[in-house]
């Protein structure tokens, strides 16, 4: 089965593209693998500091995937995976990749802000003649209804 890969975390653009990523898996039957990564910066205190903080991150990381996955199962009758890392994000999301044979499509939301489309974005697609798999990029600005009319 092919499986569409989305990077978890808080921007806004996260959203069009976990849609885009279900509506596709859902009408070509296909997957979603959901990667969250945790920056390994937020762990250098204390050992016990360091677990509780470590733990803390892994509950707000699977609460925020319940609300995309409950969205998902009964929106578009796809049942997302979650995987949790501890690194940098996109050698994480490179490693992902190359393990999961299944994984054919990198799936990201572009920021529309001053700022550009977001770090993720940018190092991907600087990188993106030597990936093992076609990323597909979905505005942040576009709407409910656009994207459900090119998916």
């Amino acid at each position: 089965m092919r499986k569409f890969l989305v990077v978890l975390d808080d921007s806004r653009e996260c959203l069009n593209a976990m849609r885009f990523a279900a509506m596709r898996a859902s009408r070509t039957g296909g997957g979603v693998e959901i990667l969250a990564v945790i920056p390994p910066d937020e762990f250098q205190h204390w050992i016990g500091v360091g677990d509780v903080m470590r733990a803390e991150a892994r509950e707000r990381i699977e609460a925020h995937f319940e609300v995309f996955a409950k969205w998902m199962r009964d929106r578009q009758g796809v049942d997302p995976n979650l995987v949790i890392r501890e690194g940098e994000p996109v050698p994480e999301i490179l490693d992902l990749i190359r393990e999961d044979p299944e994984i054919g499509i990198l799936v990201l939301g572009a920021g529309s802000g001053k700022s550009g489309p977001g770090p993720l974005v940018t190092q991907l697609t600087k990188a993106s003649g030597t990936l093992p798999v076609p990323i597909t990029i979905v505005p942040g600005e576009m709407s409910k209804e656009r994207l459900e009319a090119i998916t």
